[in-house]
């Protein structure tokens, strides 16, 4: 993790909360640092969708505070914003713009400058091995070429903090290790990279600290051995793998 302690936290939340005739996000209180790695993990309908999508400000928060590197993303929505990028897991392009075509799109919409715009796109297409197919329609691509497509285009505009939700899904050990090598980058950058992910060995290996989430609450958080250290009974479980931690921090609804 490349971290300024200086800096505002790139994401912080505060008694977030969102209810779909019953509770999706329950009082979230969450706080990440620039240049860190968070995994957050979570069974399905666990609320970690609905938070990135509020954060994103595709929802509307019932209560509480967002705040993006200092920014009130609710007081501040386009300014929140413009530093902020995000993946859904089947993300949206259009099937008749090849990949060129699609980032020159995308940052005109952030309002990019062109030389600036066609200078990153050329280097986030060659580095995710997408430059020979930049001018072929993206309709004929396959998942994992869709993906890093999709993914080049979060990150045009170099956003301060990335979200991402299953971005691995899908894709082939070729992709995946590109994807996560450019994630690996970003943080070193300083960027924040926000992952959901249902692969446990991905969360294990790449997470500087990893929030997992239940019922709309966060009940446990901290690095592989610090969740160890929750979930331990005995001295034989102090090195259980994240998989056998996770589900027994979930089945027995640890505070964090």
């Amino acid at each position: 993790m490349t971290e300024n302690v200086s800096a505002p936290a790139a994401l912080r939340l505060r008694d977030l909360r969102k209810s779909f005739g019953k509770p999706a996000v329950d009082g979230l209180d969450l706080t990440i640092q620039p240049g860190e790695f968070y995994a957050l993990l979570g069974a399905n309908g666990a609320g970690k969708t609905t938070t990135l999508r509020m954060v994103a400000g595709l929802l509307q928060p019932d209560s509480g505070e967002v705040s993006i590197c200092g920014i009130d993303a609710r007081r501040n929505p386009l300014e929140a914003k413009a530093l902020t990028a995000w993946l859904p897991d089947e993300p949206l392009l259009y099937d008749k713009l090849a990949p060129l075509e699609y980032l020159e799109f995308v940052a005109g919409l952030w309002g990019m400058d062109s030389g600036e715009a066609g200078a990153r796109a050329e280097d986030l297409l060659r580095r995710l091995g997408l430059w020979e197919q930049r001018n072929q329609r993206c309709e004929g691509f396959s998942r994992g070429m869709r993906q890093k497509v999709a993914l080049a285009g979060a990150l045009i505009h170099a956003p301060r903090l990335l979200m991402l939700d299953e971005p691995l899904t899908g894709l082939d050990a070729g992709a995946s290790r590109l994807v996560k090598d450019m994630l690996a980058e970003q943080t070193r950058q300083g960027v924040a990279v926000v992952l959901t992910t249902h692969i446990l060995e991905v969360a294990e290996k790449l997470a500087d600290r990893i929030g997992i989430i239940a019922d709309g609450k966060l009940i446990a958080e901290g690095d592989l051995g610090q969740l160890r250290r929750l979930s331990a009974q005995n001295s034989a479980e102090r090195s259980a793998s994240l998989e056998d931690v996770f589900l027994d921090l979930t089945a027995r609804g640890v505070a964090a």
